[in-house]
């Protein structure tokens, strides 16, 4: 810059002095080249410069980018540019009408804008274009070929708001369709222009749809997921842009239907046929015997049991559901092996099945269950020989894929397939192949459902649902001989020396009594807990209180001062023959509650271990509400405290043991006999036979039990 104002000094003195230097007579030889338009905006849009318009919602802003060629950067021409931006269009006589405005001067490769005013026309297509001034010439216009004039339409008007419909749940009509039953909601606007709907299920999916035309109508599929009043809230939106009001869609789907066939299979012993709650009886072979056992905690009295045998099957003379749309089959189900295939359900076609519910079991892998629609195939699980299990297959012809679930959770992943009609017999046990029917079942199979619906995700987890049994619950409030009660009359903890229950103490006033004191120390929960002294004091069954083996809940609420948290200290646990199959401890050197699980009972068997991270006397000084949870049909355990859990403290645990002695509570086995010794306080030891869902399990700790609904 120095340089360049040093030679424009040097160059005036010479033409005061009328000596011409170099410089100036190269720049009044050379002829000065235009400068040029580039980035044209019509702000919120582009340049549409085609046969279609820009239609815009707002007054938009013009913008172009001035540029100059490098070769004017020079002495004796100016490095400022001015834009000119002209519009124009026809009136409703027309006339045309133009306009124009010039920017004020700037530097060069800089944005030049201008901001139309309100008064321009809307609905009409609007011409613009625009060139650039250096002082000494203009650029051509920007329309001038090759290029051409860029066009608008300013909409000033909002769409009108939709209009919704839907014949199968028809507005304000209560009780249409069904939770599971898909719908047709059509959204239409008065409005031409609408290119797109937004819609909302409030609570529910959201999403956008395009008309096939614009200013046309667009039709969702929907399918509700629960009972009850349920608003679709929808908007128009027109090619410019602009949004229309909301349009509040409100509809009442009724309640699931009942499966359109269902057994229960809990007919009397010696029975040739099985009943059909929905449908058409089935005839039994040979080989099913009625009256087996039911899954604990299901809503089954009894079962089917089948021998494996080449009469073990029942079945009927018409399909069980229309397997062309969707539907959904289900059954209870425990095998009496997994080492060879078996089939649960099928539908008969002409030359094989349209469906079935199977067991695999191939030669080179493990066991899993299977849902096969045509020539797809889910897979996943893991059956267990004398292990119950839920099955469901699931198609759903609105999304083509098929979906396997085992005990209310979602195995293998979901697949596309196409659906098969089938028109044959309904198969319990077997399955039809190319020489007649193989893979018959051996073990229990009950409740055997089919729904010509979906079936949504919150029935598939109460389906298999099995609700826990309560097997104890010790609230520690008060003591006779030595023992403390269980709340419903069940068996009694006996308490060792060091082990006591406190109470707590009775109201009175401090100023009164003199014995009252200032701050009285009140129990964990309710009137009483255990309080242990870290030495010998425990308290004891005379038998084991879980089976380990299956799934089960455990509840208590714990508490170690801070100062005395010095060393593993167990809460509860459980043992077998040489190591507890279960420990629930706190150990300062993670500062965390465990829960540690060997996988065998064997001394220095692999454990798996879970972990709390809370302090020994709880977030507040007032105990952790502890609850451990093992699911034997998922293989997963989880350690909650005051009624949450989080990664670090589920596990997967493939199967449980069976331990053979009798639960502890505040001590654990050692390698030289009884140790970890609790010092601290319990309260509220609550056992179930089953797994609590999470939600149950904030129920835990409390005088009164959760409601496991």
């Amino acid at each position: 810059m120095r340089k360049r104002r040093a030679l424009l000094g040097s160059c005036l003195a010479a033409l005061v002095a009328g000596t011409v230097v170099p410089s100036t007579a190269y720049a009044a030889e050379q002829p000065n080249l235009p400068p040029a338009v580039q980035d044209l905006q019509a702000q919120p849009g582009g340049c549409a410069s085609g046969n279609e318009p820009e239609y815009v919602r707002s007054f938009p802003v013009l913008k172009a980018r001035l540029t100059d060629p490098v070769e004017d950067d020079r002495i004796g021409y100016p490095e400022q540019l001015t834009a000119e931006f002209e519009i124009w269009w026809s009136d409703p006589d027309g006339i045309e009408q133009r306009r124009s405005w010039t920017t004020s001067p700037t530097y060069v490769d800089r944005v030049h804008s201008i901001t139309l005013p309100s008064d321009i026309p809307s609905e009409t297509v609007i011409s613009w274009h625009v060139r650039a001034n250096d002082g000494v010439a203009y650029s051509p216009w920007s329309s001038e070929a090759p290029g051409a004039a860029c066009r608008f339409v300013y909409d000033g008007e909002s769409p009108a708001a939709p209009v919704v419909s839907s014949p199968e749940y028809p507005a304000e009509t209560y009780w249409a369709g069904g939770v599971g039953i898909y719908g047709s909601f059509t959204m239409d606007s008065p409005s031409t222009d609408v290119v797109e709907y937004r819609y909302t299920f409030l609570g529910g999916p959201s999403g956008t749809v395009r008309p096939a035309e614009m200013g046309g109508p667009a039709t969702i599929r929907y399918v509700p997921l629960s009972r009850g009043p349920k608003t679709l809230s929808v908007q128009a939106l027109d090619r410019a842009g602009r949004m229309s009001m909301p349009t509040n869609y409100t509809f009442h789907p009724n309640a699931a239907s009942a499966p359109v066939s269902r057994w229960k299979l809990d007919d009397e012993a010696g029975s040739a046929t099985a009943a059909a709650e929905a449908g058409e009886a089935a005839r039994a072979g040979h080989g099913v015997t009625f009256g087996g056992p039911a899954p604990s905690g299901a809503p089954l009295s009894s079962t089917a049991t089948l021998d494996g045998s080449r009469h073990a099957f029942l079945t009927t003379d018409s399909p069980a559901v229309d397997s062309g749309g969707t539907f959904a089959v289900g059954a209870w189900v425990r095998p009496a092996r997994d080492d060879r295939s078996m089939t649960v359900l099928s539908q008969d076609t002409a030359s094989g099945a349209a469906y079935a519910l199977a067991l695999e079991a191939p030669r080179e892998a493990s066991a899993s269950y299977s849902f096969t629609l045509g020539d797809t195939k889910i897979s996943g699980g893991a059956p267990e020989a004398g292990e119950w299990a839920y099955l469901l297959g699931l198609y759903d012809t609105e999304t083509g894929y098929a979906q396997l679930f085992v005990n209310g959770h979602e195995v293998g992943t979901k697949t596309e397939a196409a659906p098969v009609r089938a028109d044959g017999a309904f198969q319990i046990g077997r399955i039809l192949g190319p020489h007649g029917y193989r893979q018959r079942w051996h073990g229990e199979i009950g409740d055997v459902r089919a729904y010509d619906r979906l079936v949504v995700p919150s029935e598939v987890t109460d389906l298999a649902h099995r609700k826990p049994k309560l097997l104890g619950h010790w609230s520690f409030s008060t003591a006779d001989d030595g023992t403390t009660p269980e709340n419903g009359g069940g068996a009694s903890l006996r308490l060792a020396p060091g082990a006591s229950i406190y109470r707590a103490p009775d109201f009175c006033i401090p100023d009164v009594d003199p014995d009252c004191p200032t701050w009285p120390r009140y129990p964990l929960v309710g009137d009483g807990h255990l309080e242990l002294d870290g030495e010998s004091g425990h308290a004891s069954l005379d038998s084991p209180l879980v089976d380990t083996g299956d799934s089960f809940t455990l509840g208590v609420v714990a508490r170690i001062e801070q100062d005395d948290a010095t060393r593993p200290m167990t809460v509860l646990s459980q043992a077998g023959e040489h190591t507890d199959a279960f420990k629930l401890r706190y150990d300062p050197a993670q500062y965390a509650w465990q829960l540690i699980m060997p996988e065998r009972d064997e001394a220095g068997a692999p454990e798996t271990v879970v972990a709390q991270v809370e302090m020994p006397d709880g977030a507040n000084g007032d105990g952790t509400r502890l609850a451990v949870v093992y699911d034997d049909a998922t293989d997963t355990v989880k350690l909650f405290a005051d009624g949450y859990t989080n990664a670090d403290a589920t596990a997967h645990l493939r199967n449980g043991w069976t331990s053979s002695g009798p639960l502890q509570v505040g001590r654990a086995r050692t390698a030289d006999g009884w140790g970890e010794y609790l010092k601290g306080q319990v309260d509220e030891v609550q056992a179930y036979a089953g797994a609590l869902r999470d939600d149950d399990v904030l129920g835990l700790g409390w005088e009164t039990d959760p409601c496991l609904c």
